[in-house]
């Protein structure tokens, strides 16, 4: 449930809420203040995953977004 989450967080430009809401319609129900914290604890690491794949201008984004 973690990873789906911050995936969409971090992959996407979304917002915390549009990641509750889309994880509502595939089923899963959490509160976007559960992803608050997941995203602070696991967002750094998470986001290194990510980076390795993306091309070079999304690495900015997900850099901006694991430091908040």
């Amino acid at each position: 449930m973690i990873s789906p989450s911050l995936w969409l967080y971090f992959r996407f430009p979304l917002g915390l809420r549009m990641v509750e809401e889309l994880l509502a319609a595939r089923g899963i129900i959490l509160s976007h203040k559960t992803v608050r914290p997941w995203a602070g604890k696991f967002g750094r690491q998470f986001a290194n995953q990510i980076r390795r794949r993306l091309p070079r201008g999304m690495a900015s984004v997900l850099r901006q977004r694991a430091g908040s």
